[in-house]
């Protein structure tokens, strides 16, 4: 080997031992920095002629594993989904109170059936009922406080998903001007080390808002696809599309837009729709957290709150149903129901109706057998029945859906009673409960009792009102909707053939139960199901009460925001029906005794009675409360330990990550002495080729 091959070995020794210390330093340099992933420095041998020259030094090499960081990306996805889950249902729980509190709804409940106890004294009868009337209209107000809270939580979460989108959009902008830079880089053999941290970084962050599947490419580029497949970049870059002036609105909307995925060009201005959206939660992610709680977990607890609030009015008002005031009110104006007067009656067995004087006594009184006035009987043969009966001291009317009964003549009353042999009957109910003559708990636009319809009466509805009725999977996806379209002279079986025909039909069967409401039953392998109805423009008869109040399909239409105790009875608690009407008493006896509150005990056993509460089946009033409480804080407690175990599992792969690619203090001092050592090594050849080198001239001189 001649000396200037042994000088340019040495030379190229040092170059190598200076770009390692370089690289050395680098990492040392970076040892804090999230996500950085360690440098090498690449060498190799020159090789001339055949013979090793020296060390050629390549670019640094990014040190990395992609299973490890691929495991990094799921359990960002984890832990953006489990986190922004547990933070709304803490909110949520916080909204319903801590266990025990005086404004929480079981403790308003409770006071309810306490000041029913304290009405079944003898003393203060009056301050009793002005009491119960108090503790029932605070109850109330509870359930419509908590439902207009969690409305508005809603439309933080919606706001929160537009936000997202927006966030989403600028990593994927981000991702694809890196993937350019590292593509550029690898094409001229220089190294991409530094940007393709950058790069991973915002995956690890686009992860965290949607789950991706993440593949690298041959030119260094990265191909992202959501958790479906459909592309978000390869060469192509495509951003998510959410009308966001629908969004952050501050309330829950009846429906909301799905989020499209569209081309977009490099500066990121949307273009053509690709065909694919994003419209459940199984897209992953904070994103899809967020349209789980939006989609299902918020809105099915409104379902709940309104279940619960029909409940509620359903117990109380039967208990006062079955009682009447002393005096028994000159008038009893009934709730609106969705009847016309030319419907079929319904009623099986008897009621007694009755005009009474103010101290008690019977003036009038009349029993109609509903079994006698025949299959064929209509709302308005029930109504000339009592007009007949009562022999012109009391009057009965029907319009609007409304019973009204007057009492003719001062200081007379009107009392309603079933026949205590065979009462009154008609979707579960009794006739004066189905027509709200004594409620305690009104509404409009909303039925507090099962409607009793049959498949052979008419629905009512007019000609080319539509009902929009959708059904989604148990990740809030829409997998089936439909339009329903009333049809001139059609009845309610001619619906449920309507919507068993449509796409719902693939997926269950509707059908009318024996309390007139419609029922959906899941197909053999559907599971976990809901139905919601957005829009809805029917009405029957003119009443006011639509398909979907009283198809008992959702319970979002309750009533609960225009419910509250009646009027009157807020007036004037002295009127709270808390008399027994004595139904046997013939005209001239006391059908209602002056100071009988023997009633008072209904009131407190209707909270423990089983009630119908439609799709939430047979079920007391004290029951469904707790149990749809107590499935909130579980929902929340798992919530929050789902949230702690992403939060280890995802500090767990980062670490594992970490540890191989990272950067190790003591390794890279122990590689700078290496180094180090190597360059003194180096620069010791140099000076000995100098000295040979200098004999060499001397000796030729």
């Amino acid at each position: 080997m001649s000396i200037g091959e042994i000088l340019g070995a040495a030379v190229s020794g040092m170059s190598a031992a200076q770009a390692g210390l370089k690289t050395v330093s680098t990492n040392i340099a970076n040892v804090g920095t999230p996500g950085y992933a360690r440098e090498r420095a690449n060498q190799s041998a020159a090789i001339h002629g055949g013979r090793v020259t020296g060390v050629v030094v390549g670019e640094p090499t990014r040190i990395a594993d992609k299973f490890l960081e691929a495991a990094v990306y799921r359990r960002a996805n984890d832990l953006g989904n489990s986190e922004v889950t547990a933070s709304y249902l803490d909110r949520m729980q916080t909204l319903l109170g801590a266990p025990g509190s005086e404004s929480g709804i079981p403790a308003r409940l409770n006071a309810i059936n306490s000041a029913a106890i304290a009405m079944t004294g003898a003393l203060g009868a009056e301050q009793n009922a002005a009491d119960f009337i108090a503790r029932t209209t605070d109850a109330i107000g509870t359930l419509q406080r908590l439902d207009t809270d969690i409305s508005m939580l809603t439309g933080d979460v919606d706001a929160e998903t537009g936000l997202t989108v927006e966030r989403i959009n600028a990593l994927l902008k981000q991702i694809h001007s890196l993937n350019d830079a590292v593509s550029r880089l690898d094409g001229l053999g220089r190294s991409a080390a530094g940007t393709a941290d950058q790069r991973n970084n915002a995956v690890q962050e686009l992860s965290s808002l949607i789950a991706v599947n993440v593949r690298e490419q041959p030119n260094g580029r990265l191909l992202i696809e959501t958790a479906g497949g459909a592309p978000l970049l390869d060469t192509r870059m495509r951003l998510l599309s959410y009308p966001t002036s629908k969004s952050g609105s501050g309330a829950a909307l009846a429906e909301y837009p799905g989020i499209d995925i569209r081309f977009a060009t490099d500066s990121g201005a949307l273009g053509a729709a690709t065909g694919d959206r994003i419209e459940s939660s199984a897209v992953g992610g904070k994103l899809g957290g967020l349209l789980e709680l939006r989609d299902r977990t918020l809105p099915g607890f409104r379902d709940q709150l309104g279940t619960l609030f029909t409940g509620l009015a359903r117990a109380i008002n039967g208990a006062s149903n079955a009682a009447s005031s002393m005096p028994p009110p000159n008038r009893l104006n009934g709730s609106t129901t969705a009847l016309a007067t030319s419907d079929r009656l319904g009623f099986t067995g008897a009621a007694v109706f009755a005009v009474m004087g103010s101290d008690g006594s019977i003036v009038a009184r009349t029993r109609v057998d509903f079994d006698a006035l025949g299959s064929g009987a209509t709302v308005a043969d029930a109504v000339a029945a009592i007009n007949a009966g009562l022999g012109g001291a009391g009057t009965a009317s029907f319009a609007d859906g409304r019973l009204t009964i007057d009492a003719v003549g001062v200081g007379r009353g009107v009392a309603v009673g079933d026949d205590p042999v065979a009462p009154s009957n008609r979707g579960g109910v009794g006739f004066s409960q189905y027509f709200g003559l004594n409620d305690v708990v009104r509404t409009e636009g909303a039925l507090m009792v099962p409607p009793g319809f049959a498949a052979g009466d008419p629905h009512g509805f007019a000609a080319g009102s539509t009902s929009d009725i959708m059904l989604r999977d148990s990740s809030g996806r829409v997998i089936a909707r439909t339009t329903m379209t009333a049809s001139a002279g059609g009845t309610m079986g001619d619906l449920v053939t309507q919507l068993n025909a449509s796409e719902l039909g693939g997926f269950g069967t509707f059908s009318i139960d024996t309390s007139g409401r419609f029922r959906f039953d899941q197909a053999a392998g559907v599971t976990g199901t809901s139905i919601s109805i957005p829009s809805d423009s029917t009405g029957r008869y003119g009443t006011g009460i639509s398909f979907s109040a009283l198809s008992g399909l959702t319970g979002n239409v309750s009533g609960l925001a225009a419910g509250g105790v009646a009027p009157d009875l807020r007036n004037s608690p002295g009127k709270l029906p808390l008399a027994i009407f004595n139904t046997d008493a013939a005209v001239g006896e006391r059908g209602v005794l002056a100071s009988d509150t023997r009633a008072a005990q209904f009131y407190t056993d209707s909270f423990g009675q089983v009630n119908d509460l439609g799709k939430e089946g047979n079920i007391s009033l004290e029951r469904y409360a707790s149990l749809i409480l107590g499935e909130t804080g579980t929902s929340a407690a798992n919530a929050q330990t789902r949230y702690e175990d992403a939060t280890a599992r995802s500090q767990d792969a980062i670490t594992r990550r970490d540890s191989y690619s990272g950067v190790n203090i003591d390794e890279e001092l122990s590689m700078m002495i290496v180094l180090q050592n190597s360059y003194s090594a180096a620069a010791r050849v140099i000076r000995v080729a100098d000295e040979m080198y200098k004999d060499l001239l001397g000796t030729v001189g």
